[in-house]
Parts: C-alpha cells; sequence; structure tokens
C-alpha cells in the first residue's frame, strides 16, 4: 500500500482544505433519493473542521463532457448535504474565477461553501494544468476524499495534489487500509468471489487475482463460459462460447499459481427468467438442452461455506446467480449470509464492492456484517485488477 498523508499530517488550522468528495447521487424530481455517498464525507469534513480547517468541497455531478448544464448543477445536493451535516452549506456557481474567489475569501471557520460541478470545465477531464492552478489558487491544502474518482486522473483528483500539501480525507483512508488487508498484506488463506455475466469484462481482474488468492470462487454467468471450455453443455444458458479457450488459459494458469477455482457444482435451471419460474436443481453437467442455468444449486453453497470457513480473507465482487429475481437469489444469499457470520465471528475479514455486489448483498441483508463494502464501482474494479490509481497514487508522501 502506498504511504500516504492523512488528515492527522496536515496542519490545517485556518487554511482552507479543498476537499474533493463524492456527490454523484441519484435525484429524482429534485430530491437526493439515496444520500448514502453524502452521508460518508461526513467524518472527513468534521474532522477538517477540527483541526481549524475550513472546508471548500469539490465534486462532480452526472456527465456534462465540460459544459455548463443546469440540470447537472450541485446546487441540487445542497439541502442533502446540509441535513448530513446539521448545517449551513453555502454554494459557488463557479469552480473557478472570480466568483469562487470571493465566496471563499467570505468564509470563516465553521463554514462549508460547495463548488459548482468540476466536470462543467473542458480542463477538469483533461488533468489540465491551467486549471488544476486556479482551483489550487483558492485554498491552502488539499484533501481527497473520493476513491471512487481515484481511478480517473483529473485536474480535481490528481492535478491538485502536485499543487497543494495532500492528503487522503477519513473514508479514502478507510478504503485503502480495507483493500490493503484484503489484497496487499491479507491474512491467508485468501478466497476471492467473482461473478456476474461475462468474462470478457473481468479478464484483468481474474487474471490478477489467480496470482493473488488461494481460492477463487466463479459465480454467475461466466461459470457457463468456464462450463463450456470443459466440454460441458449448458443448454440456452448465457455463456461467451468465444471465450472457451480463454477461460482454459484461466484454469491453466490457475494451476500453475496454486490458486484453486471453484466452479458450480449443481446448478438451477429453468426454461422461463422471471420471478418464481418452475426450476429445477441438477448437475452442473446435466443441463436440459431448453433451459437455462440461473443459479449455483445447494451443493456448490455447501462448498462454497467450506473453502469460507477454512479462509481467513474474503473479496467479492459479482453475484453466484440471477440475484435480482427469486428463488435465483438463493445461492447468493446463502454465501453472502455465511460470510456475514463468520465476519461477524471474527473469523474472517470481508471486504466487497462493485454496484450488482453491493444490491446483492443489501437484499441478504448482510450489508452491515461485512468488514468493508466499497460504493466505489470502478475504482474498487481496477484496483482489484491491480492497476495503478492515479487519484491515489497522487497521495503518496514524496
Amino acid at each position: 500500500m502506498p504511504d500516504f498523508n492523512t488528515i492527522d499530517d496536515l496542519d490545517l488550522d485556518g487554511k482552507v482544505v479543498l476537499t474533493r468528495v463524492d456527490l454523484n447521487v441519484p435525484v429524482e424530481n429534485g430530491q437526493v433519493t439515496d444520500a448514502t455517498r453524502i452521508e460518508k464525507i461526513v467524518p472527513t469534513v468534521k474532522d477538517i473542521q477540527a483541526k481549524g480547517g475550513i472546508p471548500v468541497l469539490l465534486a462532480h455531478f452526472d456527465r456534462p463532457k465540460g459544459k455548463r448544464v443546469d440540470a447537472m448543477s450541485l446546487r441540487i445536493v445542497v439541502p442533502a448535504l446540509e441535513a448530513a451535516l446539521g448545517q449551513p452549506v453555502q454554494f459557488s456557481d463557479e469552480a473557478i474565477g472570480g466568483p469562487a474567489k470571493r465566496a471563499v475569501a467570505d468564509l470563516k471557520k465553521g463554514d462549508v461553501l460547495l463548488l459548482e460541478n468540476t466536470r462543467f470545465y473542458p480542463g477538469e477531464e483533461e488533468n489540465d494544468k491551467t486549471f488544476a492552478a486556479s482551483l489550487a489558487a483558492l485554498g491552502q491544502a488539499y484533501v481527497n476524499d473520493a476513491f471512487s474518482a481515484a481511478h480517473r486522473a483529473h485536474a480535481s483528483t490528481e492535478g491538485l495534489a502536485q499543487l497543494l500539501p495532500a492528503a487522503a480525507g477519513r473514508l479514502m483512508e478507510a478504503e485503502l487500509k480495507a483493500l490493503d488487508a484484503a489484497l496487499g498484506a491479507p491474512q491467508r488463506p485468501v478466497v476471492a468471489v467473482v461473478g456476474g455475466a461475462k468474462v470478457s469484462t473481468k479478464l484483468d481482474l481474474l487474471g490478477n487475482l489467480i496470482s493473488k488468492v488461494d481460492h477463487l470462487v466463479i459465480g454467475g454467468g461466466m461459470a457457463n463460459t468456464f462450463l463450456v471450455a470443459q466440454g460441458i453443455e449448458v443448454g440456452k444458458s448465457l455463456a461467451e462460447r468465444d471465450m472457451a479457450d480463454t477461460a482454459r488459459e484461466i484454469l491453466d494458469k490457475a494451476e500453475g499459481a496454486g490458486c484453486t477455482i471453484h466452479l458450480p457444482v449443481d446448478v438451477v435451471v429453468a426454461r422461463e427468467f422471471k420471478a418464481g419460474a418452475e426450476n429445477e436443481t441438477v448437475a452442473a453437467d446435466a443441463c436440459p438442452a431448453d433451459a437455462m442455468i440461473l443459479d449455483a444449486g445447494p451443493q456448490t453453497v455447501v462448498k462454497i461455506r467450506e473453502v469460507f470457513e477454512a479462509s481467513r480473507t474474503l473479496i467479492w465482487n459479482g453475484p453466484l446467480g440471477a440475484f435480482e429475481i427469486a428463488p435465483f437469489d438463493t445461492a447468493t444469499n446463502a454465501a453472502a449470509q455465511e460470510a456475514a457470520r463468520l465476519t461477524r465471528e471474527e473469523k474472517l475479514i470481508s471486504v466487497a464492492g462493485g454496484g450488482d455486489t453491493v444490491a446483492a448483498l443489501n437484499k441478504a441483508g448482510v450489508s452491515g456484517d461485512f468488514t468493508f463494502i466499497s460504493t466505489a464501482g470502478g475504482a474498487f474494479l481496477e484496483w482489484m485488477e491491480g492497476k495503478e490509481l492515479p487519484g491515489v497514487a497522487a497521495l503518496e508522501k514524496r
């Protein structure tokens, strides 16, 4: 893990602290419908204030592509931000220039200012040095609390860190420590669960994990492709038949690396994909020609539980079946509940991330029991793929 500064390492007293946060939240009819990401930045804002700093928040919202789009103004999140922080939040219609400078100049200790959507400016996504310098001119220190945007080399995530004393915020700090505990210096054995529809979208991920983990559980549509690679017929199931050679290569490399890959030994099949569809459980190599595999079966779940029991660290990305509808959420729910139990009993360190994964764990009712759940999406996936994240690398102590 990179050696990085935290809020504790910076002298913030009386200083304007440019604080990169993630406020890219869902909005309907002018209202924030899920304030989770907003709530997660509260410890960072409060700790900056406790050290005498004045937080000036930088964030993006949606994808305006370098142009001002009124419907994508961050003004819309101010009420939710005020509710989370328990105080008024000032707003600047600009992120740079005279209006932003004047808004900052009026601040005093205890205040919070939110600047307009950084992606209204083409220099943001271009990581333009002039734009980054215009942002830097507003403050005396920089804190990045947006791990979810750390895989982007943007002005507000990477450029600013080169221009001001920089540190990780509390959420970023927690995320980096959790990820290091999972893959950087983990307690072994390590098991990774990788699910989802397609092998082709997770080639880098699988390639990195087989050299890092002891066990790799493959589920979802991806598992069907691996079954096909072994000469097993999967009926009408989702499978990337053109990826069979690649799947075989992954199996061979895993064997050479001492990583045991676990595929379904039994599966739940149905003739139609709908809630409550008539279904049956068959051996993994006995899928009827007119049926499709929609979940892992009970014997597979037993084997996954045994792997979890024998492991000390778990990394999870992707469901084991079509978890969106019952009864094809059974395997994902059962495995998640076992991971949660072992975590509660302090027998397992469990880290999960990715949109479908978070949704599946929420559905299983176990999100609060995992050691850490990342809401970072793309950044979490790129970290699992072993890629350097520009926003994290920029925080390394120099």
